[in-house]
């Protein structure tokens, strides 16, 4: 006797009820397909991930609470093996970069006949990558970009010494002058200067553009 595969184990995640139950009704009309959660916001979206690990996950970009790059981050963060189609209210070159930055494996606008969803699910699921084709060229010159941006400020945070490394860590984790003097065991005067030299050697002009910089580079723990 024939093994039946398993139907693929979708979420579905969009914050108005009509477009989120007419997605559910849709996929339960697919024989390989099968919606194991909604969610209306991005946490939510996270949140029901965790609970039903589904192979799939199909984000709204525009999620209230937590938006659906933001979402579609966390989610592969904690199910690496969930793949995920993103979908956005029109064409956007910068939605459509932040998503696959954050590691999204399909990107869709609503606009799309519902037919280019199901076969997006699928298409995912499988391991392939899917993107528009008219989008395609802007989307690699942005990535390129990106990567150039993040190499140069990984050469700028190396020029720092360990306790300017040290120092750079606490800002990210909002620490100012006295915290940072505190954790250090260091006056506030030396912690002022060891900040100063930071913002300096990273070429930025205040400790939040400093902190962003650590962040985005995954320096704070």
């Amino acid at each position: 006797m024939a093994q039946i595969d398993p139907s693929v184990r979708v979420l579905i995640a969009d914050a108005h009820s009509l477009f989120r139950e007419a997605l559910v009704s849709a996929l339960a009309g697919q024989s390989d397909l099968e919606v194991v959660g909604e969610a209306k916001d991005g946490l939510e979206a996270v949140s029901e991930a965790s609970r039903t690990e589904p192979e799939v996950a199909v984000l709204d970009a525009e999620l209230p609470n937590c938006d659906g790059v933001r979402a579609t981050k966390l989610i592969r963060e904690r199910l690496p093996e969930c793949r995920v189609v993103v979908l956005a209210a029109e064409e956007d070159h910068e939605t459509l970069a932040d998503a696959i930055h954050a590691g999204a494996n399909g990107y869709l606008t609503k606009a799309s006949p519902l037919t280019d969803l199901i076969d997006a699910i699928r298409a995912v699921h499988r391991g392939d990558t899917l993107i528009p084709a008219r989008m395609l060229g802007d989307l690699l010159g942005r990535l390129i970009d990106r990567r150039q941006q993040q190499s140069d400020a990984v050469r700028r945070i190396g020029r720092l010494t360990t306790r300017e490394r040290e120092v750079l860590n606490l800002l990210a984790q909002g620490g100012d002058n006295d915290t940072i003097a505190q954790a250090l065991v260091i006056s506030p005067q030396t912690a002022r200067t060891h900040i100063q030299n930071v913002l300096v050697k990273l070429g930025v002009h205040s400790r939040l553009e400093a902190a962003a910089l650590a962040i985005q580079n995954g320096l704070s723990a």
